[in-house]
């Protein structure tokens, strides 16, 4: 999946493991202005507190989190050494002595740790121990420009530091980013330039970001019809694609595919203004519409977005193009654009974190819960993400408060927040994820939500389910066919469950129960296992699974016919098996299974 370009991107969290480190460490947190971790027992002042540092540094790297340890460097390096993959896209970690007179950027020099090892070295008057070559022989990193400038060919970066490394020297078109003397007749080129200029491995090219792209367009046009309209725009004006910051437009199109494809193609973010906000910029508009305005408030969208993105000083350097279904324009301003006026789409990620322990939670769903502004959900689901919830504003709704979670949840993404909806296991199964698609499928007059929140990004993540997980415990009781069946009948009339619960007893389904009992409902189970006696051996195995992937998981078996129901409740997963499910006898106990036929092949080419 491809995330929308990120327009706050993740504080760095500091990890603090002792006494001797924690002044340190509340100096380095207060430079930055991040969240200091500390460890129980032995840091005094923290604003979160963990058990283990290596699963609590590991969950944080998981979810795209920038560590920095007061700690030896050999804890970092061992807690993230598991999740190493890509160092295009892993966070910043960075390591501190306890008494802070050296700071070590370990991983995520790609991703600014050599920046901000110097960062905190200069709060603390120490040293910041870079060791990649460019920043050591040259005192610069190539491919990590200052703040509002893009490096528009990333990839020549390393033969270019080569080249430079090699004693070649630098020819400097355009501004100085870096502190590099001039070369006239250097073997390389750092070229700053708005025009579209090529590079390649002996010129790198770096944009500045002075433009904001306003766009407007009809309901549900063509993405390629307004992004042709962009790049011939651009190309008209001599503008390179990385020197646009922002693509710019009404909050009524928040939701326009082709707005948000032009974004996503040029790797800026989508900022969105309201009508007064537009209407303000009206007396600097070169094409003022009173059609326009008729229709959504505003006398232009695609010249009034780019203006209020620019800024009150900006011009603007091209009116309005357009074509049968879009509009583009261009503003410009005399500085860098590194803040972003407007505001965002807005967000709802319906994310799945599994059973409860973190290391059953993807990574996807641990970066979509870090990037969030604002957690809702069950509060005991919010307290199991542990370090990634803290600091975060949390709405907390109790159970049988769906509804109201999930129309909150809306309602403040579309005020352009980034909003988590958590769940356990994967949303999409008896969760969350029905009823928020649900709700957007009325109007409002329908008990529906706001049009602003029909206007929300929303990203679905999977989870481990519970029946997974279950399924994980017992060995591999989901080998062959099988189904699961709420026993809820807080929603679905008990005559429908009755049916489907004959339907998959004379399927000879393996069945994952949910919900099986609360206080008030202790008798569909019962119901449950006397109409699959009718279809099945009593001795058929049954898994009834609590808790699991937390501290007090209880698993155990019993046969179908001995099945009570006082041993089950609302965090139970029962798992009853098929006609040919078994339990297999090892030596840490029995596993439970569903074959699927392989046995009969074994046995044919046995007596073969």
């Amino acid at each position: 999946m491809a995330l929308t370009p990120r327009s706050n991107p993740v504080a760095p969290v500091v990890i603090c493991l002792s006494r001797s480190g924690e002044p340190v460490a509340h100096r380095v947190a207060k430079s930055l202005g991040g969240q200091l971790h500390g460890r129980e027992g032995r840091v005094d002042v923290a604003d979160a507190f963990f058990a283990n540092a290596l699963d609590h540094v590991r969950t944080l790297f998981a979810a795209g989190t920038p560590v920095v340890g007061v700690c030896a460097s050999g804890i970092l390096i061992r807690a993230v050494a598991p999740l190493l993959a890509d160092k295009t896209v892993e966070p910043p970690v960075v390591s501190v002595a306890d008494d802070g007179s050296v700071v070590v950027p370990l991983l995520g020099g790609h991703r600014g740790a050599n920046r901000l090892a110097k960062e905190i070295a200069e709060s603390l008057e120490s040293k910041a121990a870079v060791t990649t070559a460019g920043d050591v022989a040259l005192g610069v990193a190539l491919d990590a420009p200052p703040a509002g400038y893009r490096l528009a060919n990333p990839e020549a970066a390393k033969p270019v530091m080569a080249a430079l490394l090699a004693g070649g020297g630098a020819r400097l078109e355009g501004e100085a980013l870096f502190d590099l003397e001039h070369d006239a007749n250097g073997d390389v080129a750092l070229v700053v330039t708005e025009a579209p200029v090529k590079g390649d491995d002996a010129q790198l090219v770096y944009h500045p970001q002075r433009f904001a792209l306003g766009v407007g367009c009809a309901r549900n046009a063509d993405p390629e019809e307004l992004w042709e309209l962009v790049q011939k725009t651009l190309a008209d004006a001599g503008i390179a694609e990385g020197a646009i910051a922002s693509v710019n437009s009404i909050d009524l199109k928040g939701d326009e595919p082709a707005m948000n494809e032009v974004a996503k193609r040029l790797g800026v973010p989508l900022r969105l203004f309201t009508a007064e906000e537009l209407e303000a910029e009206a007396s600097r508009l070169a094409n003022p519409s009173d059609v326009v305005f008729a229709e959504v408030g505003c006398h232009g969208v695609s010249e009034g977005a780019a203006l209020a993105a620019a800024g009150e000083d900006s011009i603007l350097t091209v009116p309005k193009q357009k074509t049968a279904n879009a509009t583009c324009a261009i503003a410009r301003t005399g500085e860098v654009i590194t803040e972003h006026k407007g505001r965002s789409r807005g967000r709802l990620s319906i994310v799945g974190i599994g059973p409860g322990q973190h290391s059953w939670r993807t990574p996807e769903a641990s970066q979509l819960i870090a990037e969030a502004e604002e957690l809702v959900g069950y509060g005991l689901y919010i307290d199991l993400l542990g370090p990634l919830a803290h600091g975060k504003t949390r709405s907390d709704f109790p159970l049988g408060g769906e509804e109201d979670r999930c129309r909150y949840a809306l309602e403040q993404a579309a005020k352009g927040k980034n909003v988590a909806l958590v769940c356990s296991g994967d949303a999409g199964i008896y969760a969350m994820g029905a009823l928020v698609f649900e709700l957007l499928d009325r109007g409002p007059d329908e008990m529906g939500v706001s049009d602003a929140a029909h206007r929300v990004d929303v990203i679905s993540t999977p989870g481990v389910s519970a029946l997974q997980g279950a399924a994980a415990r017992a060995g591999a009781p989901l080998g062959h066919d099988f189904c699961a069946i709420s026993l809820s009948d807080l929603l679905t009339p008990r005559e429908d469950i009755v049916k489907r619960l004959h339907a998959a007893a004379e399927g000879d389904f393996v069945i994952a129960f949910y919900n099986p009992v609360s206080m008030r409902r202790r008798t569909l189970l019962a119901e449950a296992r006397d109409i699959l006696l009718k279809h099945r051996p009593a001795d058929t195995p049954v898994m009834l699974a609590s808790s699991l992937g937390r501290p007090e998981e209880h698993v155990r078996y019993r046969k179908l016919s001995e099945l009570e129901v006082d041993e089950v409740d609302m965090l139970t997963v029962v798992l009853v098996g098929s006609s040919h499910s078994k339990l297999a006898q090892l030596g840490e106990g029995p596993r439970m299974y569903t074959p699927r036929g392989y046995a009969r092949k074994i046995d044919g080419d046995l007596a073969s």
